[in-house]
């Protein structure tokens, strides 16, 4: 069985982290407007990252829901991640379809970052489902990986884009 009180600093600390971090990607976007919808794939790539954070801030909020059944946690994370796979599929599948003539280790790499990011959160979610308790460190991994997918995200909203 998960602890609620065992990882309530950790899901409070990174409910407060993906709000912060969701909150200066809305700016970035706000700053970078133009830019962003002047290159084809970024508009879902700034969508794709506000759902990444806003997903891991819902995830550490359901953490701490109290006397919550492990088995109800991992139904709410996997909910949160489908959110994020549905979104990501289908920024990924209109930058794949617009990046034609770019290299390829550019879509490669968000790829790779989205999935990275998501696939814990699905593997803590059927461990939690399945009443294996251990799901909850693969769930903070994830939410980890969200938040990291994030900052990279934001890096290219705010900075590569200039370049």
């Amino acid at each position: 069985m998960v602890e609620a009180a065992h990882w309530s600093d950790f899901y409070v600390a990174e409910v407060g982290a993906a709000a912060a971090l969701s909150g200066l990607v809305v700016v970035a976007i706000s700053i970078n407007l133009k830019q962003i919808l002047t290159v084809a794939v970024l508009p879902g790539r700034a969508a794709e990252t506000l759902v990444m954070l806003v997903c891991a801030m819902l995830i550490c909020s359901a953490g701490l829901i109290p006397d919550q059944p492990e088995r109800i946690f991992g139904i709410e994370t996997l909910v949160f991640a489908a959110a994020i796979c549905v979104v990501s599929f289908k920024s990924q599948l209109h930058a794949a379809s617009t990046m034609k003539g770019s290299p390829i280790h550019w879509w490669a790499v968000r790829l790779a970052v989205s999935i990275g990011a998501v696939a814990p959160i699905v593997i803590g979610g059927i461990l939690l489902c399945l009443g294996r308790a251990e799901g909850a460190y693969w769930i903070a991994a994830g939410v980890m990986a969200l938040l990291a997918a994030g900052v990279f995200n934001s890096w290219v909203l705010l900075i590569e884009i200039l370049r």
